[in-house]
């Protein structure tokens, strides 16, 4: 928890200090009450006591009062702006960490973990910020300082009030010790919670086609239900604390004024009066004595969570990515958009067996390199290694003769134009989708936006749109069919102006017709870019410079479609599953 606190910037460290003020103002005007609640219990049975005496010490008790509540609605401002900056302050350090995890990481944490992470787990925190700094704080000096007020009194009250305390914190300490665990379940019970949800909602539409909602209520009702008895367990628990606080409550009282009737009873006649002054006031310090503990049981009920959401707000916050970024900050003006792979293998975290295995090729400046297999051959993992997605487990990934790992991240990926396997599009226009991110280069221009949409062979459907290339894309482009989130897909990798053109079977919801004038444009429009295609198709690839044939993540074939045909039996496989002989020759 200490650790998730250094996050307080030096802003908020003075509204913390001047809260701190405030609170001590607080406290001091809270414990006068009772000083001037004892007076007028004296002056009512004083017999030379008049009544302006009784209402002058009820004006500035009066007074005490409302000082007290325009102290305590400033410290609970003060309170929620620094937990509101706190919280704003760690959602960005998260996200901004994130942002810097390799696919390794994010896969380890999980998406919807992270999700949470970000967004529950630093709700908590800021709960207990908001009421932890109004009454953390609070409590520890309202106790000592009541406590200070009701020493000398009689040992029989401190003792029955010291006794109460004792068994308050008994009660305390058990709850605690039953719930800690459970709140650490709790929280990654919801991230299996948000996992089942985000999957329905994900794959909605396989769900209905299979008619499986049965089978998915049964696994959200199983996630939930889990989730659901655990908190009711914890809640139950604390639940009991409140009645009980007040059951100790009224035994105190009780204790004090019983205590206080035989006090009373036998002392001398000429102190009695001096007596039951005592008990009132005592009564009201023993009063803010458990008051103040009732505060801390309340921080206590929350700590146990948010030490949970801080330990895994500090889990992601302290993992150090993988991925360096090289001392390489300037793109090289020899060989540039040039790819060489060297004897390179992979293996996934976790993994026994290795995905791609002594894999070497080179691609030339404006070469168009083709790469083919069945499912799971490693081929999707290969393109990503050039990114940095993943890096390599041995060999090397050069470009332009400089390995990839030397490169700073952001000169690496200015210089590439990536298409993933599922289309990606953000909520916003169909400019804003295409022009999206850096290039290091300067701004994408409109023109530029237009360009990569006609090589896309997008213009068709992006010029018959309301409002054209301004026209509204929903998140996840969900208002676009298939091939049309591709076309928009390719047209923003185009629009960067690469050296290096990534297409991970990018192709696969296209038309034929439409794959053949995208693969024309692209000969045209992108001379001087070095393009990496990833396809299923034999036509989309048979023109390549070299195509690469993967099997079980091995080179089972490079050259030429019409080399490959007379020497690889794997690329002879697929180019019969797919084309006629009349086609093949």
């Amino acid at each position: 928890m200490l650790k998730i606190l250094k996050n307080f910037n030096q802003k908020d460290r003075y509204l913390l200090a001047l809260s701190l003020i405030f609170i001590v103002i607080q406290v001091w005007l809270d414990l006068k009450i009772p000083d001037f609640m004892g007076d007028i219990t004296y002056l009512i049975q004083s017999p030379t006591s008049e009544m302006n005496d009784i209402l002058l010490v009820g004006s500035w008790m009066l007074l005490c009062a409302l000082a007290s509540f325009s102290t305590s609605v400033f410290v609970a401002g003060i309170a929620a702006r620094i937990a509101a900056n706190f919280s704003f302050d760690v959602r960005s350090k998260l996200f901004n960490k994130i942002q810097s995890f390799s696919l390794e990481e994010i896969n380890s944490f999980s998406k919807p973990s992270l999700i949470t992470r970000s967004t529950n787990d630093v709700i908590q925190i800021q709960m207990l910020i908001v009421i932890g700094l109004q009454l953390l704080i609070k409590a520890p000096i309202l106790a000592v300082w009541a406590l200070m007020k009701i020493m000398d009194k009689d040992w029989h009250w401190s003792l029955t009030t010291g006794l109460a305390i004792g068994l308050l914190i008994l009660i305390v300490g058990i709850c605690i010790v039953l719930v800690l665990p459970k709140f650490q379940k709790l929280q990654r019970l919801m991230d299996n919670l948000n996992r089942v949800t985000r999957e329905n909602l994900t794959g909605l539409r396989v769900v209905r086609a299979y008619n499986a909602e049965p089978y998915q209520e049964s696994k959200f009702n199983n996630a939930n239900d889990e989730f659901t008895s655990t908190n009711l367990f914890a809640n139950n628990v604390l639940a009991t604390l409140m009645p009980t606080i007040t059951l100790i409550m009224s035994g105190l009282s009780l204790a004090i004024y019983w205590i206080g009737a035989f006090i009373i009873q036998y002392a001398d006649s000429g102190v009695k009066m001096t007596l039951f002054s005592d008990m009132i006031v005592f009564s009201s310090y023993a009063i803010q004595v458990v008051m103040a503990f009732m505060m801390l049981i309340m921080i206590f009920i929350m700590i146990p969570r948010a030490q949970v959401s801080a330990n895994r707000i500090n889990e992601v916050l302290e993992t150090v990515p993988q991925l360096k970024d090289g001392s390489q900050t300037k793109w090289p003006s020899e060989r540039s958009g040039e790819i060489e792979f060297k004897n390179v293998s992979f293996t996934y975290p976790d993994a026994e067996e290795r995905v791609l295995q002594d894999i070497s090729f080179t691609a030339k400046k404006g070469e168009t390199i083709a790469i083919i297999g069945s499912i799971g051959s490693g081929k999707s993992t290969l393109v990503n290694l050039i990114p940095r997605f993943y890096d390599v487990t041995s060999g090397e990934v050069l470009m332009n003769g400089i390995n990839v790992k030397e490169y700073d991240l952001r000169v690496l990926r200015n210089n590439l134009g990536y298409v993933s396997q599922n289309a990606v599009l953000f909520g916003g226009t169909i400019t804003s989708n295409i022009a999206f991110g850096s290039n290091g280069k300067g701004d994408i221009l409109v023109s530029d936006v237009v360009d990569s949409v006609y090589t896309a062979q997008a213009a068709d459907f992006v010029e018959s749109m309301n409002n054209n290339y301004e026209a509204d894309i929903s998140q996840g482009g969900t208002n676009l069919s298939g091939g049309q989130k591709q076309r928009i897909s390719i047209a923003r990798a185009i629009a960067r102006r690469p050296e290096v053109l990534i297409f991970d079977d990018s192709f696969s919801a296209l038309d034929y017709k439409t794959d053949r004038n995208l693969r024309n444009a692209l000969k045209k429009d992108s001379k001087e870019m070095t393009k990496i295609i990833v396809a299923q198709r034999i036509s989309t690839i048979k023109e390549a410079d070299q195509i690469i044939v993967l099997d079980a993540g091995r080179m089972a074939g490079l050259g030429t479609h019409d080399d490959l045909l007379k020497t690889c039996d794997v690329y002879q496989e697929i180019a019969y599953s797919q084309l006629s002989k009349e086609e093949i020759t």
